[in-house]
């Protein structure tokens, strides 16, 4: 019998139990107030009795069913996230508690968790167990120090919770650089350390930079730094393209050209002609008084 139908049938026996306590609650009630006080011709009705609850965990203990009765993975992995993001050792008892696995009573679940590469096992708590040991921002600085060539960020992202805090402040205060990897989509980190001091490049090299030629335009450019497997900083297509929209936009919201203004001729006829301000700018024919 599944614990369903367990509880199920807990719950019928609930009802019918209730149900007799309340019957026998009344009639003990009645019968004491008839014996106590005969000379009544009419008792009182009954007070009626509050239901009794036998149990207030129904939900709770299917929720625990639930999570024991899912497959031996998502087990582990609530485990493994309980220890994440606690930081702290659990006994398989505390881990009950915890997150309701009971990694005593199953055997898959305690042999995967002691082999687990994320997990550490003394042989009376479970911890997390992190890539690298790193507790802080000062051993955080140390440790990239000793990869010039870079490390992987997800490395270092499960050391501890603030890393990833730790790292924008090596990076605003200069300690340390933070770059993308097209390929990867993920970033690297290289120590910035002011104790290397000035490279010095030959001048070999200098005039084998200076002669490569670089394409002129920037969409090449930035082509070029894509199939080499760099992420450009711009993106001058996508740049052009939105600037081509907006200028389509404003051009249809220009308001139309003035018309030409009309030149004079001997058939015009001018009205206040003893005002000749009023002609600077036109176009009058000599003949015209």
């Amino acid at each position: 019998m599944s614990l369903q139908e367990r509880l199920n049938k807990f719950k019928q026996q609930q009802e019918k139990c209730q149900s007799i306590l309340t019957d026998t609650i009344s009639r003990a009630s009645s019968s004491s107030r008839t014996s106590a006080a005969p000379h009544r011709a009419a008792p009182s009705p009954a007070v009626p009795v509050a239901p009794v609850k036998f149990s207030s965990d129904t939900e709770r203990l299917q929720h625990i069913n639930g999570i024991r009765k899912s497959p031996a993975g998502a087990q582990i992995k609530r485990v493994i996230d309980l220890l994440l993001q606690t930081r702290q050792a659990f006994t398989p008892e505390q881990i009950n508690e915890a997150c309701y696995v009971d990694v005593i009573a199953n055997k898959t679940v305690f042999e995967s968790l002691k082999n687990n590469h994320k997990v550490s096992y003394d042989g009376h708590r479970f911890s997390y167990k992190s890539k690298h040991n790193l507790k802080n921002k000062s051993e955080l600085l140390d440790f990239v120090r000793k990869f010039p060539e870079g490390i992987a960020v997800i490395d270092l992202k499960d050391s501890y919770p603030t890393v990833m805090d730790d790292l924008q402040r090596l990076k605003g205060e200069g300690e340390v650089w933070l770059l993308s990897n097209l390929d990867s989509q993920e970033d690297t980190v290289y120590p910035n350390d002011p104790r290397a001091g000035v490279i010095k490049v030959d001048e070999d090299l200098k005039q084998l930079f200076r002669g490569v030629e670089l394409p002129r335009d920037m969409v090449d450019i930035e082509r070029e730094l894509q199939k080499n497997g760099m992420r450009p900083a711009t993106n001058t297509a996508r740049r052009r393209a939105m600037a081509q929209v907006h200028g389509l936009a404003n051009h249809a919201g220009k308001a139309k050209p003035k018309k030409k203004q009309r030149e004079l001729s001997k058939r015009t006829k001018l009205t206040n002609a003893h005002l000749p301000e009023l002609f600077r700018n036109l176009n009058v024919p000599p003949d015209i008084p």
